[in-house]
């Protein structure tokens, strides 16, 4: 175990799209995300929100988690998105 953070997060857009990944630094990541600096699914489809997050210190765990959450069917997405954040407010609003 470290002292060092991982996080697993979903991002979203207007639409719901949902996108799943992994990051040691969450501000950071959202912001690239934000500023769409990062190529690929989430510049496309402009994924901006951050609206499910998880914090660990396991690396191995973190990327494990990642790819469950990525395996699943969206209702069972949708459900844990809303288990904590039922409105999908963006959580890193008041971030930057």
């Amino acid at each position: 175990m470290s002292d060092k953070s991982y996080y697993v997060y979903i991002m979203t857009n207007n639409y719901g799209t949902l996108y799943t990944g992994v990051t040691s630094d969450l501000p950071r990541r959202v912001w690239q995300h934000k500023q769409k600096l990062l190529p690929g699914f989430t510049k496309r489809y402009n994924l901006t929100r951050l609206v499910h997050y998880e914090e660990t210190n396991d690396v191995t765990g973190a990327i494990a988690r990642e790819k469950q959450i990525k395996g699943w069917v969206r209702g069972k997405k949708v459900a844990l998105i809303e288990s904590s954040n039922p409105n999908w407010t963006d959580l890193a609003e008041d971030w930057f």
